[in-house]
């Protein structure tokens, strides 16, 4: 059971890592990258796995 809340934790610090830094780009920059703002939260989640 431990090992699961130890990776739950993980995985939420890894996602509000990227989403952090994501949501500090400007939008030029995410449209350099080809993402929009709406689409931070997926790309977050996506880096979870």
């Amino acid at each position: 059971m431990l090992d699961s809340v130890v990776r739950s934790y993980r995985n939420w610090k890894r996602y509000r890592a990227t989403y952090d830094e994501l949501s500090r780009l400007s939008n030029r920059e995410l449209n350099d990258l080809g993402i929009s703002r709406a689409d931070i939260s997926h790309f977050a989640r996506a880096s979870m796995k």
